[in-house]
């Protein structure tokens, strides 16, 4: 099935400081660089998928009246992403994040408008072929938005981030779960062994991202493993919502599992050189060209 992907999720101002490390419990430090970037797992997914490439992109999420949305919808926009926005009174979802000196980083959300998305605030499905889902927005809403696509024939992309323990109706109507070791620990109380936490989910496709050592995947009932692309790291805060809507576009232009990931681990490889969420996010000229040289 080919057609449009529509992102349901949050979107976020995003608050960054760089700092040596990122400070451990009661630790203070110093930082030396703040920014502010659009971000929010839902537009940065969004981002990503349009800059892939492959589908028209839709994106539904709420803004609150305090100004901070205005930078994500123009970065939105200048993506080419066809925003559904729900305006509610009170704050626009932030982020504060300390990115380090090697890349990693510690983030803290206030939800602010996400919060106020329901059930009822999905757009029609017409044309749609795949929808793309995260956490940051509420659980009961995530299931309700889950279900519909389901009964509607839309394939469900599900990234479960942040980690949280998923009620057994959602994952039910989840066709491509996404999630990092320590998701897939907190979903399956599996710990240390990806191998073993794969056989606990009943979900036809699950990916699991391994940070610098790629990722691996069953896929309809075939396991896969995708090394990453050697990079040096500047800010990994957008890697994985590079990788989730660069799949969910690859997914809906048709491309195999395979192809899939290869092209999700290249786009998010270069999101990890550039400083930012959507900002980092590369244009499919970017990965094509990481692709050749990988096989070249």
């Amino acid at each position: 099935m080919s057609g449009a992907v529509l992102v349901a999720g949050s979107a976020n101002l995003d608050f960054v400081v760089r700092a040596a490390h990122v400070p451990a419990p009661g630790e203070t430090v110093l930082g030396y660089d703040f920014a502010t970037y659009p971000g929010g797992k839902g537009a940065n997914q969004a981002v990503a998928c349009a800059h892939a490439g492959g589908a028209p992109t839709r994106l539904l999420a709420a803004f609150g009246d305090d100004g901070h949305g205005a930078a994500i919808e123009a970065s939105l926009r200048d993506a080419g992403v066809r925003l559904h926005a729900l305006r509610v009174r009170g704050a626009t979802g932030t982020a504060f994040i300390c990115v380090s000196d090697a890349g990693e980083n510690a983030i803290t959300v206030a939800p602010g408008a996400n919060a106020a998305l329901r059930p009822e605030h999905l757009p029609a499905l017409e044309g749609v072929s795949h929808l793309l889902l995260q956490l940051e927005t509420p659980l009961p809403t995530v299931t309700a938005w889950a279900r519909a696509a389901r009964a509607a024939g839309v394939q469900v992309v599900l990234n479960a981030a942040p980690a949280q323990r998923l009620p057994a109706e959602l994952l039910a109507a989840v066709d491509v779960l996404v999630v990092n070791e320590g998701e897939l620990a907190v979903l399956t109380g599996v710990d240390g062994d990806v191998d073993a936490a794969l056989d606990r989910l009943d979900v036809p496709n699950v990916i699991v991202t391994l940070g610098a050592r790629g990722c691996c995947a069953r896929l309809n009932g075939r396991r896969w493993r995708q090394d990453a692309f050697a990079v040096v790291a500047v800010d990994t805060t957008a890697a994985g919502d590079t990788f989730c809507g660069t799949l969910a576009a690859a997914l809906a232009a048709g491309e195999d599992g395979a192809a899939a990931l290869r092209r999700a681990s290249a786009a998010s490889a270069l999101a990890c050189t550039r400083a930012g969420a959507q900002t980092s996010v590369p244009s499919r000229a970017e990965v094509d060209a990481l692709l050749a040289a990988a096989t070249a």
